[in-house]
């Protein structure tokens, strides 16, 4: 919900005192981060994928979990590179975090955060979460106006216990972006004449990317899952072979001991040449699951995370445009029907005749409305102004899907490259599993010549 604008003046800073060592530079207002566009038009961003890529990289890790009168409690340790400092945060302080990002950047792309712990939560949704804060705090962290703005500071620095009080300190009796941003009242005069187009017409695109990249995060997952699962049956496919395991009868065949029935006899020597061989078989199967171990690792933290990312991104960007129509412009159009309404009865009053007190008390409340219209128009504007430059910073993230690909497309050439030169490794002592009649080895059929199938 779109943040109502707020009078007073800024409150003095107060995390001072505990804010982590070293001090960085002191945080510029949002409005000086927009005059730092070309000169000529502040609506347009110069910066590259590479410089937002830069700002920070935060790590989120669990801690051990402490045990409270009733509940476990979960917290993190937050590290910023840029801020040169870890600090200890709970699920609450992000929250808290995230309400004052709203309240004092409605009209900015803040990301969503994942959702709070249920009962009987296990250990895969607690992970989950942890990776979710972690592409939440990254986003957030190389936002242009975030990053530059004291809430982040202190969020990622102070190691006192009551951040929480902080923050909301921090935007008491501030205002909003629109109260504070000297361009605000301009907006307009920086707006394409056919915003409401472009508007539009963004919208519909970047909800199509978003359709997209949602399928293909959800095949990456399936690829990187069945990779995990193929390393587990090719573990359990060699501690079949493997001389040390027989917990059953059905177990581990090269440590077999079952012996031969007489009818076998005459070949008592394939079945102890076979045994031998498979003795040997199950280290190149273990190497063989710890590859593809390897590989889904891989594509989880180098794919299908990235692509989590981004598409919390295009999702904060979807909930903006979303705020947009819900917030200033539906309160615009209230507004305006509400002014519309005063007319009329202004109209009405003065055919009848009214008492002069009564129409001027009318008169009045329609001087206030139209004040109240004015500064819904400037706050539209400022809102369509910001919804620009936020688009303008998901193209600047485009080219990042570029990079996903190509990890997923190397991940896929190391992986089978190095699977192969195991299998390549294993092949040779396939050759001593089977001896012919002349009690010498004989190499694997190739696929043509045995072809058990073939008519």
């Amino acid at each position: 919900m779109t943040a109502a604008a707020m009078d007073g003046e800024p409150a003095a800073g107060t995390a001072g005192a505990d804010l982590a060592k070293p001090p960085v530079n002191e945080p510029r207002e949002p409005e000086q981060f927009l005059m730092q566009a070309p000169q000529g038009n502040p609506l347009l961003l110069s910066h590259t994928l590479q410089e937002l890529l830069s700002k920070d990289s935060v790590q989120v890790e669990l801690i051990p979990e402490k045990k409270g009168l009733f509940l476990k409690h979960v917290e993190y340790e937050v590290s910023s590179k840029r801020f040169k400092c870890s600090v200890y945060r709970r699920y609450n302080d992000f929250v808290v975090f995230h309400e004052m990002l709203l309240q004092k950047f409605p009209y900015r792309m803040v990301p969503a955060l994942p959702p709070k712990r249920m009962l009987g939560a296990d250990r895969e949704f607690i992970e989950s979460r942890r990776r979710a804060l972690k592409r939440f705090i990254n986003l957030v962290a190389r936002h242009p106006p975030f990053s530059e703005d004291v809430l982040l500071k202190l969020f990622l620095s102070f190691s006192g216990s009551d951040v929480q009080n902080k923050l909301r300190e921090l935007v008491q009796g501030v205002g909003d972006e629109f109260m504070t941003c000297r361009l605000a009242t301009q907006a307009k005069d920086f707006l394409p004449a056919d915003i409401q187009a472009q508007f539009a017409a963004s919208r519909e695109l970047i909800r199509n990317i978003y359709n997209s990249f949602y399928k293909l995060r959800d095949r990456a997952e399936r690829i990187a899952s069945r990779a995990i699962e193929n390393a587990s049956d090719l573990l359990i496919f060699g501690k079949e072979l493997r001389v040390e395991h027989c917990l059953s009868p059905l177990s581990a065949l090269g440590s077999d001991t079952t012996p031969l029935p007489s009818w076998a006899a005459l070949n008592n020597s394939t079945w102890g040449t076979l045994k031998q061989a498979l003795k040997g078989l199950s280290v190149e199967f273990a190497l063989l699951a710890d590859k593809a171990v390897q590989q889904g690792k891989q594509e989880e933290n180098d794919v299908v995370e990235k692509l989590n990312l981004f598409l919390d991104l295009l999702q904060s960007y979807k909930d903006l445009c979303e705020r947009h129509e819900k917030g200033v412009l539906h309160k615009h159009q209230r507004a305006l029907h509400k002014y519309s309404m005063m007319k009329k009865q202004m109209m009405s009053a003065t055919v009848q005749n009214k008492e002069p007190e009564s129409v001027e008390q009318l008169e009045s409340r329609i001087v206030e409305q139209e004040n109240a219209i004015l500064t819904m128009e400037l706050r539209n504007y400022f809102s369509l102004y910001c919804l620009h430059q936020e688009t303008q910073l998901i193209h600047i993230y485009l080219p990042l899907t570029s990079h996903i690909l190509g990890a997923f497309v190397n991940s896929q050439i190391q992986g089978h490259k190095e699977m192969s030169k195991v299998w390549n490794e294993l092949k040779p002592k396939l050759s001593c599993l089977f001896v012919g009649s002349s009690n010498m080895p004989t190499p694997p059929l190739s696929p043509p010549e045995g072809n058990f199938f073939s008519n």
